[in-house]
């Protein structure tokens, strides 16, 4: 393991005695000073951790930051070492961030005057700079005590920060009550196999509602991830810091940027015959519509976003022509491509925060609509789905539609199918199916006889060419196609990029 008290980047805390101008008792003191604050909760409680396989607080900033980067502040904030919390500017592959890292070493974390402080300076340096912020959370929450009277409270900043800079967290531990507050307001929240996350922890659940429940039976992945509280989940610490360097690979920097060009090999055109083998033409068969992104993004390389939430839509991040692209997609093999609430959910916001940064959406339509029934129903599937109609509808980012096979009744709504709703290009493969249900649900629905349920069956296969009759899409394509016209359509759609970029308005990204 890393030695704490000597990250790369720091100044040397070893001085010698004979310094000129009579400099030498001075750095010796805040030498000694900035030695005692890096030393976190001690050897002890340090090697316990390390005997886990666990980072500490400065590992962790170490390991997210490009190496030597760190530049720390609020080193001396406190009476415990830096109150508690590790927190200072650094770069992720040479672009500012700033960061914060709770060190559960020192009061577990928790929160005083001094680490309140310094949340509430690292979020409004993130601001004023235009630079993303990322908290890395293992704390207890508040440090005891009550009120303290007309005081700010970081979470005020952070909210500010919302749809303006990326704000990323990572639960690497236990985090309760106000430190985790963050990741729900969080663009973007990982979570590792030990992490917890609770609005209280099961002391408090246990002396207030007499529940006896674990850390991670309150607030662990299996919790956090079916709320939709945490979007991704990784083994480890190394593992969670990475994923959060990757998402950050594809924004830009603020609102008032736009994201940066990917030093990608493969920015060319070509064709896509593989899909003709992936998708078959009978809509009543399913395929993996994670094998459709394998082939037409760049590299074949792309980041999915919340998996375990909502899998009947896929929510990606890729490049395509190096351009940073957002993909909304259908997932055939779970229920069918049904939209469900929490895929909805899902979609609005991962919507929002795509079009605040200025990200082209790419939506890859096959789906029989929302999921009707009676659980669904009880779910909500009606308002996430005008939650997400409203997302996309509203989005000012460059969008671009492909229906695949099918896309029925408020399910094409939501995935940006419909005229006239300021799409950059819209596309279908020849014989996608649409309307307002399926042929047979209309069958049954109507009670049609057989010749009429064979007629409905066959409108239903004209429909996509009835509707390119009326330029309802800009093109029937040829799957063989799909690469080359979404990259050639991102191409021209980022044209419109020829004025200095304003954030999105709206207040902030709806949690």
């Amino acid at each position: 393991m890393t030695d704490p008290s000597a990250l790369p980047g720091e100044r040397p805390d070893h001085l010698p005695d004979d310094l000129p101008g009579g400099w030498g008792p001075a750095l010796a003191d805040l030498a000694e000073r900035r030695s005692a604050a890096r030393s976190m909760g001690g050897p002890e409680r340090l090697a316990k951790r390390y005997a886990k396989g666990q980072l500490d607080a400065r590992q962790r900033v170490e390991h997210l930051l490009d190496l030597g980067s760190f530049q720390e502040i609020g080193t001396l904030v406190g009476d415990v070492p830096a109150d508690g919390i590790v927190a200072g500017a650094g770069t992720v592959d040479g672009r500012p961030v700033m960061v914060g890292a709770e060190d559960f070493t020192t009061l577990a974390g928790s929160i005083g005057s001094g680490s309140t402080s310094k949340r509430w300076r690292i979020a409004e340096l993130a601001l004023a700079e235009r630079i993303p912020l990322v908290m890395l959370l293992e704390g207890a929450g508040h440090r005891g005590g009550g009120g303290g009277g007309r005081t700010p409270t970081d979470l005020l900043i952070q909210a500010q920060c919302s749809g303006r800079v990326p704000v990323l967290s990572a639960v690497m531990g236990p985090s309760a009550g106000h430190g985790a507050l963050i990741v729900p307001m969080s663009d973007f929240s990982v979570m590792t196999a030990d992490g917890a996350v609770f609005t209280a922890g099961p002391p408090v659940v246990k002396d207030s509602l007499g529940e006896d429940i674990t850390k991670e039976e309150l607030g662990g992945p299996a919790v956090a991830v079916a709320s939709g509280l945490i979007h991704n989940v990784a083994p480890d610490d190394p593992t969670a810091l990475d994923m959060l360097r990757v998402y950050l690979h594809f924004f830009p920097s603020s609102a008032w940027s736009y994201p940066p060009l990917a030093h990608s090999a493969d920015h060319a055109p070509r064709p896509t015959d593989e899909l003709l083998r992936i998708i078959p033409r009978d809509t009543r068969q399913v395929y993996d519509m994670h094998d459709v992104l394998d082939v037409i993004v760049d590299d074949g390389s792309w980041f999915e976003v919340q998996p375990g939430f909502g899998p009947s839509m896929i929510c990606a991040l890729a490049h395509l022509g190096g351009e940073s692209v957002a993909i909304i997609a259908n997932q055939p093999k779970v229920l069918a491509g049904s939209i469900d609430a929490d895929a909805a959910d899902k979609a609005a916001h991962f919507i929002t925060v795509a079009d605040s940064f200025h990200l082209p959406l790419i939506f890859l339509a096959d789906n029989p609509g929302m999921l009707p029934g009676s659980v669904s129903e009880r779910a909500g599937v009606l308002r996430s789905g005008a939650r997400m109609f409203a997302a996309q509808t509203q989005a000012t980012s460059p969008k671009i539609h492909l229906t695949l096979r099918k896309a029925y009744g408020f399910g094409s709504m939501v995935m940006s199918m419909v005229g006239f709703d300021n799409q950059s290009a819209t596309f279908a493969y020849p014989g996608a199916t649409l309307g307002a249900m399926g042929a047979s649900a209309m069958s049954r629905a109507t009670g049609a006889a057989a010749d009429e349920a064979a007629e409905l069956r066959e409108a239903e296969l004209q429909a996509s060419y009835r509707s390119a009759a009326g330029l309802g899409f800009d093109e029937l394509i040829d799957p063989r196609e799909t690469r080359t016209v979404l990259l050639e359509a991102v191409r021209r759609a980022v044209l419109r990029r020829q004025v200095a970029p304003e954030p999105v308005t709206r207040t902030a990204i709806v949690p």
